[in-house]
């Protein structure tokens, strides 16, 4: 018989969904965040949920987010006491791909030296390395060209992490650049 379905019988056996969280940062790309979730629902199989760092919500509608959207206060409303699950290590056992997008400069360099003290980077330090981990950096080009940016970045590709390379484009500032 066919993988996935048993002998003597034609119907298939539901395959299992491939999660997909979505990390999303305080940068201005992060008003496309609906149209992402959009069109990752497109793909059929696909099961998503969003992590969202506070300065990200400046930038797109939660209404318009048709999946389920966690922030900082959901990590300390779900646990209350020891035996209560843990959200960051919870989400990191759910997804089988992570893709953060957009990726700020400030979550950047927190997420090159280690540090989590918000939900998202929580789960980037928890995160396991035998999974992908995609990552969309996105900022100003005058912040994209600093020094430190091109550093941050090859420390996140020496984690094992995949950069999907900034576009040519003008910027909301008005400037055109990466």
């Amino acid at each position: 018989p066919e993988p996935g379905i048993p002998a003597g019988n034609s119907s298939p056996v539901p395959q299992e969904k491939f999660h997909v969280l979505v990390g999303v940062t305080g940068s201005v790309a992060a008003l496309k965040l609906p149209l992402l979730i959009t069109e990752l629902l497109k793909i059929p199989g696909l099961e998503v949920k969003v992590v969202t760092t506070e300065r990200a919500k400046h930038f797109y509608n939660a209404q318009e987010i048709p999946v389920t959207l966690y922030g900082d206060e959901d990590e300390w409303q779900l646990w209350k006491g020891r035996s209560d699950p843990v959200l960051h290590i919870e989400l990191r056992r759910w997804a089988d791909l992570m893709v953060v997008a957009p990726l700020d400069a400030n979550t950047l360099a927190k997420v090159a030296n280690g540090i989590c003290d918000n939900l998202l980077t929580c789960v980037i330090r928890a995160w396991d390395l035998s999974k992908p981990l995609l990552f969309c950096p996105a900022m100003n080009t005058a912040m994209w060209e600093h020094p430190i940016t091109a550093q941050q970045v090859e420390q996140l590709k020496g984690f094992g992490y995949t950069e999907i390379p900034c576009v040519v484009k003008k910027l909301v500032c008005g400037d055109e650049g990466q």
